[in-house]
């Protein structure tokens, strides 16, 4: 039986991954052009990661891509993936606990809240990078996410749409729905086969 669903935000909340590929498109062709297609390399990474694996030793630029993003989430909308205030509200209606479980930081929460003052209305609970000791594809978030409501991990659903995503949701043991905003249905599949394009008309079977 489910008793939680618990949600990414970017590309699963939010139609915002297209704007992510725009930023860091122009991340990489302007502070590391020797790495084709950095925008996509790069997917379902946290920020730390990416410092991590390509700024470790460039703090400067560190400090100015920390700022270019910033400015750019503080102007970017935040529009909802098609069907969803429908299907949170279902979810609402029938008892079912809901979560945001997030890399994103507190910062960034700030311009969501901004734009949408009901969404806090929507979750039971909203969990962000502060809240993690490990990063996915670490089942960290999902399990503590599980841990909060006092259920199972097997009695949640995770909606996520980035392969590190869809690992740590499986990792956790939790049930894995898919969806292809920001990779294909073929290339979710592997990982899971329940994947859908959006909410429009979706209905969350008890299996």
């Amino acid at each position: 039986m489910v008793k939680a669903c618990l949600f990414d935000l970017d590309g699963v909340v939010f139609d915002t991954e297209p704007l992510y590929t725009l930023f860091w498109n122009n991340i990489g062709k302007n502070f590391r052009p020797n790495v084709p297609n950095f925008e996509y390399i790069i997917k379902g990474q946290t920020l730390v990661q990416i410092f991590d694996k390509y700024f470790a030793d460039d703090v400067d630029a560190q400090k100015e891509i920390v700022q270019l993003l910033n400015e750019y989430e503080r102007h970017m909308p935040y529009n909802y993936i098609l069907g969803f205030e429908t299907f949170i509200d279902k979810l609402k209606r029938k008892g079912i606990k809901t979560a945001v479980v997030t890399s994103s930081n507190l910062e960034k929460m700030q311009n969501v809240y901004k734009q949408h003052p009901e969404f806090k209305g929507y979750f039971d609970d909203i969990l962000t990078s502060e809240d993690f000791d490990e990063s996915k594809p670490s089942p960290d978030c999902y399990l503590k996410a599980a841990a909060r409501f006092g259920v199972s991990p097997k009695d949640c659903v995770v909606f996520e749409d980035s392969f590190n995503g869809l690992r740590s949701g499986i990792a956790s043991g939790a049930r894995v729905i898919g969806l292809a905003t920001t990779n294909s249905v073929a290339e979710i599949e592997p990982f899971t086969k329940e994947v859908i394009s959006n909410y429009d008309g979706f209905t969350l079977s008890d299996h």
